[in-house]
């Protein structure tokens, strides 16, 4: 199996699109499923009833095969970008939702007390004691949704999206393994570099995971 780097270089305009659409369609997906996982995270966090329900039935959608997602949004959203972004938000809940319950479960109790007992309201406990010391957990949930939004969006070509996908397609019907091959590579650069970003931003985000190890 060979690659012939002509087709490379003479496509290099349709592979940085390609490369930006599948991007695009990974990333908005992950920032709706925080969206939607961060409050519910917070009820199931809160409401233990709740808990179960809520992170059966995330449960429950990842195991629906994604070309079969896709497939059923078709009568919903159409052959359009908007069914490709659903189907892999619904793939981010169940990671993002989990983790960040996990990250809220996590945080001391003396730790919220103190803030109580300080006079500090609900919500501002949450935003400014509870989500930041659940950040760690929270932002591991995000890498890995991240990754599996950036390998999920190839299956989107069976309905006629899929950005790098469309490589796949391209090669394999024409019995061509150049498009495939640079598909694969090129899907793994934008995992390893979404990754390595979303790592820097943890970094930036927690300074106090850095004071807590030099002081260990």
């Amino acid at each position: 199996m060979t690659v012939e780097w002509s087709w490379i270089s003479d496509h290099t305009g349709d592979l940085t699109a390609l490369s930006l659409s599948h991007l695009q369609a990974a990333l908005t997906a992950v920032l709706l499923g925080l969206v939607i996982s961060l409050p519910l995270a917070v009820v199931a966090h809160r409401v233990r009833p709740l808990r179960g329900l809520l992170l059966g039935l995330s449960n429950v959608l990842f195991t629906i095969p994604s070309i079969a997602v896709f497939v059923l949004l078709l009568p919903v959203s159409g052959l359009t970008r908007t069914t490709t972004v659903i189907g892999l938000t619904i793939y981010t809940l169940v990671v993002l939702l989990r983790n960040t319950v996990e990250g809220l479960d996590s945080v001391p109790a003396r730790t919220k007390e103190a803030a109580k007992a300080m006079g500090t309201r609900p919500l501002r406990t949450l935003l400014t004691v509870e989500l930041p010391l659940a950040l760690p957990v929270i932002m591991a949930g995000v890498r890995i949704a991240t990754v599996m939004a950036i390998s999920l969006v190839s299956v989107a070509t069976y309905i006629g999206d899929g950005g790098l996908g469309q490589l796949f397609t391209d090669g394999f019907q024409r019995n061509f393994p150049t498009p495939v091959i640079v598909g694969v590579v090129l899907t793994l650069l934008l995992a390893l570099v979404a990754d390595a970003l979303l790592v820097t931003l943890q970094y930036v985000l927690t300074p106090w995971t850095r004071r807590q190890k030099q002081g260990a």
